[in-house]
């Protein structure tokens, strides 16, 4: 049993990390244009504009957007590590809460997030919302099947 905890912890572990290294510094070629935590311009990550542009808040974009990428970082940094797995878990379960609240919100950000900063812009029919949740759902997930010392 205690084998099964760690082969499932570690495929947790890996698809977090994977999932926060690719929206943090995006290492595959060719990133969509304003999906890079780290990399986009300011002003032009899609996400944060959007929830800066609906709250008038201008500290959300960039700044927000820096906080909130090396938070993730952090949280694929401790997943890594088995002795910091569980802490890992709960910092990245702290930030995709957040997420999935703006998420809920249509006023500030929406199940829906455009595909640009272009007007008229299509949405992508909820497909960062649906990935937030699954997110959400792994990192509680490990929290809880990790294994614990002896």
């Amino acid at each position: 049993m205690r084998a099964m905890r760690l082969v499932g912890s570690w495929g947790l572990a890996l698809f977090l990390i994977f999932m926060f290294l690719q929206a943090t510094i995006h290492p595959l070629p060719n990133p969509p244009e304003g999906s890079v935590k780290l990399f986009d311009p300011p002003g032009q990550n899609i996400v944060f504009a959007t929830i800066a542009a609906n709250t008038q808040i201008p500290l959300f974009e960039p700044t927000g957007r820096v906080v909130v990428a090396i938070a993730e970082l952090l949280a694929a940094l401790l997943l890594l590590l088995p002795m910091t797995r569980r802490t890992g878990a709960g910092l990245s379960f702290l930030v995709l809460a957040g997420a999935v609240a703006f998420h809920m919100m249509p006023e500030i950000l929406g199940r829906e997030v455009p595909t640009s900063l272009a007007a008229g812009a299509g949405t992508d029919g909820g497909q960062l919302f649906a990935l937030a949740i699954a997110m959400l759902a792994a990192s509680m997930l490990l929290f809880v099947i990790h294994p614990r010392k002896r």
